[in-house]
């Protein structure tokens, strides 16, 4: 083994960006409904949380250190948000047009792209794909200003809570990320037609897009051993 080297060419990776938003409004069967693009979305925030020790004494010493669960949220910013987004925001639409707030919030999922870059081709060395499951979005405080000699676009933000999803043999997670530098690029892109949607071609029909459970994902990228 030789001695280990820091900052080597091509090793020197950073992360940065934010794009290809995409919600999926929970339906009122309890599963996520198709996704539909979030443009205009300008950062995701994660803000986990938990994961403290708490220190049990015995015997006059610190006899172990056992830790809280840990709960995953978020602040979203965007400067619009798609129709669907309104009913997760507490808003009904009561008549063409017309809109009513102060009710139910619904659940919902969320994917977004973060890029990363190294030292080599930049921000062009891959990324990871974000899937946030059992979201809820708080109220948020919208600013209204008179246009002036500067105007500005009006930026909106919201708090996310999240609920946890099963996961087959680990803990409940409400996040998962797939790295791009790490995965198989054919069942990367094929589970972006997931995500994304594909359109017909040829004989192939179209792909409506969709969330993913964990456990689908996890299946997903498995690798297959070799036969024999």
């Amino acid at each position: 083994m030789s001695r280990m080297k820091w900052d080597q060419i091509g090793e020197r990776l950073f992360e940065t960006g934010l794009d290809h938003g995409v919600l999926f409004p929970m339906g009122n069967d309890g599963k996520y409904a198709k996704g539909v693009p979030w443009n205009g979305l300008s950062a995701v925030n994660e803000t986990p949380s938990g994961g403290e020790p708490n220190a049990v004494w015995a015997d006059n010493i610190k006899y172990l250190n056992l830790m809280s669960a840990e709960d995953f949220g978020a602040t979203v910013e965007a400067f619009t948000y798609p129709p669907e987004f309104e009913e997760c925001d507490g808003s009904a639409e009561v008549a063409p047009g017309v809109t009513i707030g102060q009710q139910v919030r619904k659940m919902f999922g969320l994917s977004y792209r973060t890029l990363i870059g190294n030292d080599v081709v930049g921000q062009n060395y891959g990324y990871k794909l974000h899937l946030v499951y059992g979201a809820q979005a708080s109220p948020s405080e919208k600013n209204r200003q008179t246009v002036n000699d500067s105007p500005e676009a009006t930026a909106m933000s919201w708090s996310l809570t999240t609920t946890p999803v099963d996961v087959p043999g680990y803990k409940a997670t409400a996040h998962m990320t797939i790295d791009s530098t790490k995965t198989n690029k054919a069942k990367l892109a094929a589970f972006e037609d997931i995500i994304y949607g594909k359109d017909a071609d040829g004989d192939n029909a179209a792909i409506e897009s969709r969330l993913p459970m964990p456990e689908e994902v996890i299946e997903f990228f498995k690798e297959v051993p070799p036969a024999g």
